[in-house]
């Protein structure tokens, strides 16, 4: 009950986070954090009911499993973002358009495998069953490999077709370019409001020591000096270190192959 209680507290956040300042936000860029507030808390009243009022739906489908059902609608949704990611990883060639595209067709095909999961459930015994083939004959687990392989495909093709992406945008991103230095930094990236406070700050800086200039070349000269001889802060280095790189490797390879292990046997 406990980690029920804490996946559903999970999810009500998350989502009312993602549609307060990822779309309410968007279009009232001057909102206040009270309206925020009380717009995030009603997005979870909402998200509360909607679930209330599936709980006859989830009774419905799959026998009433939960299980079942969860490991269902999993299997319909989840593939298309793992065959996106995988092969954003390992492969340097795909690119935003394929990846947008990938995602699409494999959430049509997984809603429009899901739809049919609640519009045919399972028969009772004696009573013929008048699902389609493909919701009759491919296990939601099988299904769910197809949908993956699917979504791959459609990601290399767009890929292929489009152009590939600048070695900024893969840089230090994908397993090939882990260990590559940046040369420069990407193209169109937005100017931080630190930077511009940053300049104006050292040009009210600049400003001021003029004035000092006027009024004592002496004093300019030796704040000069001082500036010059003051080292800049050295910036720590954030790479991690080769063993825990391969420790976390393996690992997760590992944990990789064992769960592609019990997909396919208990499926």
């Amino acid at each position: 009950m406990a980690a029920l209680m804490s996946s559903l507290t999970s999810i009500f956040n998350s989502s009312s986070t993602l549609f307060t300042m990822d779309i309410w936000k968007k279009h009232r860029p001057r909102a206040s954090e009270k309206e925020l507030l009380l717009v995030g808390r009603i997005v979870t009243v909402i998200l509360v009911v909607v679930s209330v009022v599936w709980i006859p739906i989830l009774q419905s489908a799959n026998s009433g499993q939960l299980y079942v059902y969860i490991q269902s609608v999993t299997s319909y949704l989840a593939p298309p973002v793992t065959a996106v990611f995988t092969l954003a990883v390992f492969w340097k060639r795909t690119n935003e358009q394929g990846a947008f595209w990938g995602l699409m067709v494999g959430l049509v095909v997984g809603v429009c495998r899901m739809v049919l999961e609640f519009a045919f459930p399972p028969p009772r015994c004696g009573v013929v069953d008048s699902a389609p083939a493909v919701l009759r004959s491919v296990h939601y687990l099988h299904f769910a490999i197809l949908l993956c392989g699917l979504t791959a495909i459609v990601v290399t093709i767009i890929s292929l077709l489009t152009p590939p992406p600048s070695h900024e945008q893969v840089c230090n991103l994908t397993w090939w370019t882990l260990t590559e230095e940046t040369q420069r930094e990407i193209a169109l990236q937005k100017v931080s409001s630190v930077s511009q406070r940053t300049s104006q700050v050292a040009g009210s800086e600049l400003t001021r020591r003029g004035g000092a200039c006027g009024r004592g070349a002496g004093l300019c000269i030796a704040a000069v000096r001082r500036s010059e001889e003051t080292p800049a802060p050295r910036v720590p280095s954030v790479r991690e270190s080769v063993f825990w790189s391969r420790f976390c490797c393996v690992n997760a390879v590992l944990l990789v192959s064992i769960n592609i292990f019990l997909y396919a046997y208990f499926a």
